[in-house]
């Protein structure tokens, strides 16, 4: 016979690893749109390496975000199973919407208004300071650092080195030797890794807080231990995503905002990752690996096409359009539910 305890336990597990299946889908496009983009890797490749290193990302730099997710923006004590389960469904619907219009969105985001809802709800809103001076900040000071230093790339060491006859571009024979290939399908790891350390914990680091909460665990030590344990069961799911959601959004990140070369691929991925795993390292922030992503795509677009040309581009505009519902979708759609659980006596 099965204990109310498992029961409890199961459902919330059951929607984190659903919502890794729409989080590998979102993430698919961030981490290799670049290399897929350049025409180095085949797509079906794709998403074993990518839940690999998703894998690895967690499991060895995802501790400060999940602490963060879990702990830090919500009183702990209210992380139990049916408010777990709804914050973790809101954000999967969210995004699950976002995938099925191909959009790459910010599951970090759409998470982070979801935990805030029910903080809001009970009046019981945890280190707003966090939120407020160092993870709002984050998401729209990222994205414009990442844009400046791609279109810098662009517009003052790419270009002219084109004028110069010294250009890695699409046609050029360095372009074509297979160090590049090899160093880009690196830069895609790298980003799948940096994804690994912030966006697993966006379902690891609830499901730790609830699963310490049920079984009344204390400490860091013990924390640590039931994170890792809910990585184990969420990031395989990211692999899932990636091969059910992962093509129709590579095909829009990779192919149609912008053609880039592999040498500019390069610099896309590493940029775009380095300022995610900063964040999560240093800070435990949860924040946008696709926005951070799309801005680096839209600095080297900027500096070959001109501002007016990329952003009249119809995939650039429902890019932001999509970052915009996706969150508020998700934190309307938990406190609402969380509304009616209390009100029928659920909580």
């Amino acid at each position: 016979m099965v204990s109310p305890l498992f029961s409890h336990l199961l459902i919330p597990f059951i929607v984190a690893i659903f919502l890794g299946i729409t989080m590998g889908g979102s993430g698919t496009g961030p981490a290799f749109s670049a290399a897929y983009g350049a025409n180095v890797i085949r797509k079906s490749l794709i998403p074993g390496l990518f839940g690999i290193m998703v894998f690895l990302g967690a499991i060895i730099a995802g501790k400060a975000t999940a602490t963060t997710i879990g702990k830090d923006l919500i009183n702990q004590e209210l992380m139990t199973f049916p408010i777990v389960s709804i914050i973790l469904f809101s954000v999967a619907i969210s995004l699950l919407i976002a995938n099925l219009f191909g959009i790459p969105q910010s599951t970090s985001q759409s998470t982070v208004l979801a935990v805030v809802a029910p903080a809001l709800y009970f009046n019981d809103f945890n280190s707003h300071n966090k939120l407020l001076l160092e993870i709002i900040p984050a998401w729209f000071i990222l994205p414009v650092i990442a844009f400046f230093i791609s279109l810098f790339f662009g517009k003052y060491i790419y270009k002219p080195m084109r004028r110069r006859g010294l250009t890695i571009s699409r046609s050029s024979n360095l372009n074509k030797k297979p160090v590049l290939d090899i160093l880009i399908l690196i830069m895609s790891l790298y980003v799948a890794f940096s994804i690994g350390s912030n966006n697993v914990a966006n379902a690891a680091g609830p499901i730790a807080s609830m699963t310490a909460n049920e079984l009344n665990i204390s400490g860091d030590k013990n924390f640590l231990l039931i994170m890792i344990l809910s990585v184990l069961m969420v990031a395989p799911s990211f692999a899932i995503g990636s091969s059910i959601f992962g093509h129709k959004i590579l095909k829009n990140t990779g192919k149609e905002i912008v053609l880039f070369g592999k040498f500019e691929a390069i610099i896309i991925a590493f940029v775009s990752a380095s300022l995610l795993l900063l964040a999560s390292v240093v800070k435990g922030i949860p924040t946008s690996l696709v926005q951070l992503n799309v801005a680096a795509i839209l600095g080297v677009g900027v500096a070959k096409l001109g501002t007016r040309n990329i952003f009249r581009k119809t995939e650039v505009r429902k890019f932001f359009l999509m970052w915009l519902i996706a969150p508020f979708i998700a934190f309307v759609l938990c406190l609402v539910l969380i509304y009616a659980a209390d009100f029928f006596g659920y909580l």
